[in-house]
């Protein structure tokens, strides 16, 4: 079966003048339609830069981008600017980061909607209004027929962030990408806009790519998850399986800064030491290895050669030197007993 989104080692770089920031280096991973993939990592790993890259935004920048990106048997990264442009909004769709600066202040939120319809669709304005209103009835936007009017400053931040997501679904597109759908939102309202999406993407059997550094997102609504580190994916695999058997440290780094609700917390959130690295200077070797409490087990292979991302299980793929019957000895014996006291 051939994937709806398939994406073949994607390089992003941008040329700047202290040096090449390699944003994306190296990215491959695949996406059914119905089907939900979480991007993980912390800010800077690459994560938003590889979304823009799909939609093809980089396009007429001073990005370099290199590798292969197939949306429905349609090479995007060698197609015309223009070409990619009539594919977005119809073919593929994104829920900015901050919908308050993504969306025009000077229009309503209907006018904006109406347009992205009207672009798409041969109907007249009356037409593209009513489906204005239907949307925003639909993402649970109380009023819709009066609220259609209102310019974004006049709503609250959930209230923008649906009105984005029916922004990004009013042309039913097949590929939609969430771009951090809730941050700076409270917990009530982030459940129900997650709530929201996947019924949108039961109901359009879209295929859904959520970026965040919430993993309580990704586990609440991914089939698959991809970890990235330094522009690379570092852990990739199905989500049950990053989650309850992960093989790389950064991801037991993640998972232990997580709080947890399911179980009391008896002692602090467990921190990554240090900070992510520079784009421009990223470390040689493995990226990770200046903060992994790990490298010293790779007999000094983690300092000088990038690890090769290798499968470990079925569907299961991770980036890391030490062996992996190492890896899921200190997962059992230390990392995961850790965890479930914390």
């Amino acid at each position: 079966m051939t994937a709806f989104l398939d994406v073949k080692d994607l390089r992003i770089h941008f040329p700047t003048d202290d040096g090449l920031v390699r944003s994306v280096d190296g990215l491959t991973f695949s996406l059914e339609r119905g089907k939900t993939l979480g991007i993980v990592g912390e800010s800077g790993s690459g994560k938003s830069v590889t979304s823009l890259g799909i939609l093809g935004l980089h396009k007429g920048g001073r990005a370099r981008m290199s590798g292969e990106i197939w949306l429905d048997g349609e090479e995007l990264i060698g197609a015309s600017a223009d070409h990619v442009r009539r594919l977005r909004g119809k073919k593929m769709a994104m829920i900015f980061q901050d919908p308050l600066s993504a969306m025009h202040p000077y229009y309503t939120v209907g006018d904006q909607i109406i347009e992205a319809y009207r672009i798409h669709h041969d109907v007249t304005k009356k037409v593209a209004r009513k489906h204005a209103i239907d949307m925003l009835g639909r993402v649970g936007i109380p009023e819709p027929t009066s609220r259609v009017d209102d310019y974004p400053h006049q709503f609250s931040g959930g209230m923008r962030q649906r009105a984005m997501i029916a922004m990004a679904l009013s042309c039913d597109p097949e590929l939609l990408i969430a771009d951090e759908p809730t941050t700076a939102l409270d917990v009530t309202v982030q459940a129900q806009i997650l709530d929201l999406m996947r019924d949108l993407q039961r109901e359009f059997n879209s295929a859904l790519i959520v970026i965040t550094h919430d993993l309580g997102v990704v586990a609440e609504l991914s089939d698959d998850i991809l970890v990235m580190y330094g522009g690379k994916c570092v852990e990739y695999g199905a989500a049950e399986t990053v989650f309850y058997d992960p093989e790389h440290p950064y991801t037991w780094g993640l998972l232990g800064s997580m709080p947890r609700l399911d179980r009391e917390r008896t002692e602090r959130l467990l921190p990554i030491k240090g900070s992510p690295p520079s784009l421009i200077n990223v470390p040689p070797g493995c990226a990770f290895h200046p903060r992994c409490p790990y490298a010293e087990r790779t007999e000094g292979r983690a300092e000088t050669e990038v690890p090769e991302l290798l499968k470990t299980s079925p569907g299961h793929l991770v980036r890391c030197h030490m062996a992996p019957e190492e890896r899921r000895r200190l997962w059992e014996s230390e990392i995961k007993p850790m965890l479930e006291t914390t």
